[in-house]
C-alpha cells in the first residue's frame, strides 16, 4: 500500500517526455530522475516526494522501449502510476523494474493534481482521501506483487 501526492497528465505523454533523449547517455538512476517529466512539468523535480503518485489519461507510456522511463518515474519517488491505459512496452518494462501501475479509467478521471491518494496493491482499491471517493482497480496479482515486492524482475529471480 503507498499514499501520497497526485501528479496529473493528460493522454500520450509518450517516453520523450518521461525522460527526453538528450539525458539518455547516462546509467545513472538519480541523474534520469533529475529530468523526469521536466519537459512537460518543470517542477515535478521539485514537487515530488518519496510515495506519491501519478494520475494519467490513456495511453501512458507510448513511444519507444526504452527502460529509461519507468526507471525515471521511480528513481523520482513515485510510488504507483494509474492511467487509463498504458502502451504494453512501457507495462511490461515497469514492472520488470518493479513500479506498480494500475489502469483504472474512473480514478484517472476522479483523481486530480494534489490529491492525496492511497493505492491498495491487493486489492486494488484506488482511494482519493481529499475527494472521500473510491476506485477498483484490477489488483496485482501475486507474481506480480513478488517482483514488486522484490524491487524488479531480476531480484525477484535471485
Amino acid at each position: 500500500m503507498v499514499q501520497g501526492k497526485a501528479h496529473k497528465y493528460p493522454d500520450n505523454v509518450d517516453t520523450d517526455v518521461i525522460i527526453p533523449a538528450r539525458y539518455l547517455n547516462t546509467a545513472d538512476h538519480k541523474e534520469l530522475a533529475a529530468h523526469c517529466m521536466e519537459d512537460i512539468d518543470a517542477q515535478f523535480k521539485n514537487n515530488v516526494r518519496p510515495g506519491d503518485v501519478m494520475a494519467a489519461g490513456w495511453n501512458f507510456g507510448c513511444g519507444s522501449s526504452r527502460e529509461h522511463a519507468p526507471i525515471a518515474i521511480k528513481e523520482s519517488g513515485v510510488a504507483c502510476v494509474i492511467a487509463k491505459s498504458f502502451a504494453r512496452i512501457f507495462y511490461r518494462n515497469a514492472i520488470n523494474i518493479g513500479l506498480p501501475i494500475f489502469e483504472c479509467e474512473a480514478a484517472s478521471d476522479g483523481i486530480a493534481a494534489g490529491d492525496e491518494v492511497r493505492v491498495d496493491f491487493d486489492t486494488g482499491v484506488i482511494t482519493d482521501l481529499t475527494k472521500n471517493e473510491t476506485y477498483q482497480a484490477q489488483p496485482l496479482p501475486p507474481f506480480i506483487q513478488n517482483i514488486v515486492n522484490r524491487g524488479g524482475l531480476l531480484n525477484s529471480l535471485k
